[in-house]
């Protein structure tokens, strides 16, 4: 099965690029030049939205909300692309639970490597989720109380669900499962985003900042050495 991408977009020549630049990679492209036109649409039917954040009336960040709040979308990918370019912009996107943020002007290498990886993850995921209806079971991992349950891809915080988006479920697992190491930038990407995606030094700070907030007190375990990278430490 071919995979479906919507665009979403009130700019019509940008949906023209990517719909042109996107088909030319074999993925089936259709365009929406609204939320509120999107929203009519069968959305079960896409593996991943690319969707423009400042748009009339309906905003990219309140139609992405909708899809995360409906059962047959909660975890469809999402990418923005949008000219808001601040890192609240950018923190925001991610905590709604966007998978990826790209910045306009673009590079459209950019944008298809991005979506590849952003696929590609996702397939994962879903091959993850076929294993485990397998029978095939992954334990906990936990550091006092702090638990990650691997099958159902949930964090817990004294027994209380944390919300993380896929990217930081992904961080802090990896650091659980490598403790008391310190990996550089260079090391994480290659372990936790995919090969030919582009991430920047920011887009990992942004990422960890996040995290370090979210799991309480636990935060204080994810160290920084400057010059280095970032670590779990058992103890600090």
């Amino acid at each position: 099965m071919n995979i479906r991408i919507l665009v979403i977009d009130d700019e019509e020549s940008l949906c023209e690029i990517l719909k042109y630049n996107l088909d030319k990679e074999g993925y089936e492209v259709d365009v929406a030049y609204s939320a509120e036109e999107a929203l009519t649409m069968d959305l079960s039917v896409y593996q991943l939205f690319i969707v423009d954040i400042m748009m009339e009336r309906l905003s990219g960040f309140d139609f992405a909300k909708r899809l995360r709040n409906n059962l047959i979308t909660e975890t469809t990918p999402i990418i923005f692309c949008s000219a808001l370019n601040g890192e609240d912009d950018t923190v925001m996107g991610l905590n709604i639970g966007a998978d990826d943020y790209i910045t306009k002007p673009f590079v459209i290498s950019e944008v298809l490597a991005r979506v590849r990886a952003v696929l590609r993850r996702s397939q994962v995921t879903r091959h993850d989720n076929a294993e485990q209806s397998g029978s095939i079971y992954e334990s906990d991992i936990t550091f006092n109380g702090l638990r990650i349950d691997r099958n159902e891809k949930v964090c817990y915080l004294d027994n209380a669900p944390v919300n993380l988006t896929k990217t930081e479920f992904e961080i802090l697992l990896f650091f659980l499962t490598h403790r008391n190491r310190i990996y550089s930038r260079e090391e994480l990407i290659d372990n936790i985003w995919s090969g030919d995606v582009v991430v920047t030094n920011r887009t990992i700070d942004t990422n960890i900042t996040r995290l370090r907030k979210k799991i309480g007190p636990y935060g204080n375990h994810i160290v920084t050495r400057l010059g280095f990278g970032y670590g779990f430490k058992e103890t600090y």
